[in-house]
């Protein structure tokens, strides 16, 4: 769904916290898991007022098997004790008094029903799956992202100033053993210069003209929802007639929203501008300060001849980038470029899935297989021809491609991978620190086991009460 903002960034993987799941996931995935009868439910663990129930163990477990990941004889303590961590976050950030908010707890519910819903095709499957509404499904699971929120906050006020020096990242390295150090495979440092096309005035009109005439076809009597069904551009809500579910305002776009909000049930708006297109707005429901609106999105369409326009300036921005030595494509890109993520960094990309700027070519491959192709038929420093491609928000447009360098497979050096080994050596660093706070905090907090876990090979040496 193109309107929604996404905010949360998630907990980074840490040693002792690698089972923490989404529950609402968990749940979910349970109910269709085998029927066969199961033992009475009972508390396993004990972590100041925080209880570890045996079916929390189990609900992963199962999680764990239908993911096809390794189940051993140690997974359930190892499961526990992740469970025990999390409950000992929770009880400190009490009573420190850290809370999370209840805008923070409805935008994760939100951003995860929303997942789930993309997973199972539509709000109703969803509904119908878990056999309650989508109201009764958030409500059931508060208290469950409230506690995993206050857990993320808790880690971030431990780790949240960790940095690490070139001294300490020479160290890491010179602490693994030669015959352990990872092997690399071949990455590449991709530029681009991207020319977006200019939306006629002609298209533009058009547009707005189409969305007057589906708002005066719902006047005159027609289902708003299926016109959304059938022409809306927005291929995250059309199959839900338009519907976007419960939103707060800020979770929409500033233009959006400020349409939406002062909508009566079943009003519609006037045409909308926002980032993605132009937007017929229809209120559906409204719950405090939540919303919940249909929208159909026409997205309008650059003109051949503007798109065939964008190609020839691009060849000619080549040819001056290759002759004219003051220019360089990191200049080209800073100054005609109309991609505002890589504008200002000279064209240069940045990989989304760890932060650096290399892309090992099959990780490519799985984000954008055209980059790929046109990346692969250039040599070091090269420009490629311009060529058309898609936006992430689904526009046509042209762009060069420059390959800056790629490296060869190696094993890992301090001299080409410094970035991925300052990344790891600051997890390693972070790793440390909670290992310490959980040492210095494991004590705060009367902590009790169930005996049948009694010979588990526990991490921490935690100060079990008999009882």
């Amino acid at each position: 769904m193109p309107l929604g903002v996404e905010k949360q960034n998630y907990m980074k993987n840490q040693n002792f916290l690698r089972t923490l799941f989404l529950l609402i996931g968990v749940v979910l995935v349970t109910q269709v898991i085998s029927q066969e009868p199961q033992m009475i439910d009972k508390v396993v663990a004990v972590v100041g007022e925080n209880v570890v129930l045996h079916s929390d163990i189990e609900e992963q477990i199962d999680q764990m098997t239908l993911s096809d990941m390794l189940v051993t004889e140690n997974t359930r303590c190892e499961l526990l004790e992740d469970m025990m961590y999390q409950k000992l976050f929770v009880n400190r950030a009490k009573a420190d008094s850290v809370t999370v908010s209840e805008e923070q707890i409805d935008q994760e519910l939100e951003r995860r029903l929303r997942y789930f819903i993309s997973q199972v095709g539509s709000e109703e499957e969803l509904v119908r799956f878990y056999g309650k509404t989508i109201d009764q499904i958030k409500e059931d699971f508060k208290d469950e992202v409230e506690e995993i929120l206050l857990i993320q906050q808790m880690q971030q006020t431990v780790i949240g100033d960790v940095k690490v020096s070139p001294v300490e990242v020479r160290e890491f390295f010179a602490s693994i053993p030669k015959d352990s150090l990872p092997y690399i495979n071949s990455q590449a440092q991709i530029a681009q210069i991207v020319k977006m096309p200019p939306i006629s005035k002609e298209e533009e009109d058009a547009i707005k003209a189409k969305l007057r005439d589906f708002k005066k076809r719902v006047q005159n009597g027609e289902d708003f929802g299926t016109l959304a069904y059938l022409y809306s551009q927005d291929p995250g809500s059309a199959e839900l007639n338009g519907e976007l579910g419960m939103m707060n305002r800020n979770e929409l776009v500033a233009e959006f929203a400020n349409a939406a909000t002062g909508l009566a049930k079943d009003e519609m708006s006037d045409v909308v501008k926002t980032q993605f297109g132009y937007h017929l707005i229809q209120m559906v429901d409204r719950k405090g300060d939540r919303i919940n609106v249909r929208h159909i999105l026409l997205i309008p369409q650059v003109s051949p001849l503007d798109l065939k326009k964008a190609k020839i300036y691009l060849d000619s921005l080549k040819t001056q980038i290759e002759t004219i030595d003051s220019l360089t494509f990191a200049k080209a890109a800073l100054l005609y470029s109309t991609d505002e993520e890589t504008r200002m960094n000279g064209g240069e990309m940045i990989n989304p899935s760890d932060g650096t700027n290399l892309f090992e070519f099959e990780t490519l491959g799985q984000m954008d297989r055209s980059l790929l192709f046109t990346i692969q038929k250039l040599e070091k420093g090269q420009i490629g021809n311009a060529e058309l491609f898609q936006t992430p928000d689904g526009k046509r447009a042209y762009r060069l491609v420059q390959l800056i360098n790629v490296t060869e497979p190696h094993i890992a050096n301090l001299k080409d991978d410094y970035n991925r080994l300052q990344e790891t050596t600051k997890r390693r660093k972070e790793n440390i620190k909670l290992e310490s706070w959980i040492e210095n905090n494991r004590s705060s907090a009367y902590i009790w086991v169930d005996p049948s876990y009694a010979t588990c090979p526990f991490q921490t040496k935690w100060e079990i009460a008999v009882r």
